[in-house]
């Protein structure tokens, strides 16, 4: 590990937006002399790293900025319109979007292997960021939204959220301005740079996004199943208070069915699983105890709203022995 890429032991925690707008200032001054007039391209997901990575560049180079949101299908309901809101139309920024929706969903069609998937997701997020690179002249840079605890836990690069797999002819410099931030440090910056709340305190997101979370070989019913009974979990827990006490929250909608009763019929249906836990570094995480009366409202809007649906479990397992997520 190179020094430049330590923490040093004097730099004082970001907690305050004093301290926010000072590192700001650092950062869009440190910036603009490394990139100068050159541009820098980007890989925006939408999540908190590079949401916060592409606002400092915007701010201090503007449209020199090439950011990429590539859709794969598989994020949650409304976050690749919130993305397109907030930088191209807010933030001017210079945004390629990609629906890659389709190509990805037919290259995923029946593979059921955990890790199968979490492989095709990623080299074909590479395939596709690589052919939009193709296509753009003059970049000279790549900004990536590593921070500290990616450094510390596996080097330089960030594994399963770059595009570190990029061939040799697409190799740029790297600039990544928060990489001696933690997560939290990240989060107060954005709030600085005026970036929405639902936007700053995103909560963890896997890589491979919903396809984790439709088990087994992804079909688009089940996973449009998925994406409105998690809208549903998210929008009830921020109503009732829940969302900033639950580290963690989604639904899991697994590759079987039930027999039940829907409008007086049979129904041979999929359940959806609520999984809430708590936790400080991932490692063990516990449950969070949801009211009933909140657990029975949200359970009668996803059988109600949600097609194909007919049960709502709770996962009470904690880690260990059970994971965070389902796969």
């Amino acid at each position: 590990m190179s020094t430049s890429n330590v923490r040093p032991a004097s730099m004082e925690r970001i907690t305050t937006p004093a301290l926010a707008q000072q590192f700001i200032d650092e950062q869009v001054k440190a910036l603009k002399a490394q990139i100068g007039d050159k541009k820098v391209l980007l890989a925006l997901s939408g999540g908190v790293d590079s949401s916060v990575v592409a606002a400092l560049l915007i701010k201090a180079v503007g449209r020199q900025l090439v950011a990429v949101h590539v859709n794969h299908g598989l994020l949650r309901k409304g976050e690749p319109e919130q993305v397109i809101r907030v930088f191209r139309d807010q933030l001017n920024a210079n945004l390629v979007y990609v629906d890659a929706t389709d190509r990805f969903l037919d290259k995923l069609a029946g593979v059921a292997d955990p890790e199968q998937k979490r492989k095709i997701i990623g080299a074909e997020f590479i395939r596709v960021f690589e052919e939009e690179a193709r296509k753009l002249e003059g970049i000279r840079f790549l900004a990536q939204g590593t921070i500290y605890p990616d450094i510390l836990e596996s080097g330089p690069v960030k594994s399963h959220h770059n595009v570190g797999g990029l061939p040799e002819d697409l190799q740029f410099e790297l600039v990544e301005p928060v990489k001696l931030l933690f997560k939290d440090e990240v989060r107060v910056v954005g709030k600085e740079l005026g970036l929405p709340e639902s936007m700053v305190n995103r909560q963890p997101f896997p890589g491979p996004g919903l396809g984790v979370r439709c088990t087994g070989a992804i079909t688009r019913d089940r996973l449009a199943a998925l994406r409105e009974s998690d809208a549903i979990l998210r929008e009830e827990f921020e109503i009732n208070g829940l969302a900033d006490k639950v580290w963690q929250y989604f639904t899991i909608v697994p590759d079987y069915k039930s027999t039940g009763v829907k409008d007086d019929k049979r129904s041979w249906d999929w359940p959806v699983i609520i999984r809430a836990v708590n936790t400080r570094d991932a490692m063990t995480a516990t449950i969070e105890e949801i009211p009933y009366p909140v657990l029975h409202h949200i359970t009668r809007r996803i059988v109600t709203e949600v097609p194909g649906v007919n049960r709502v479990l709770y996962d009470l397992t904690p880690k260990p022995t059970g994971t965070i997520e389902w796969e």
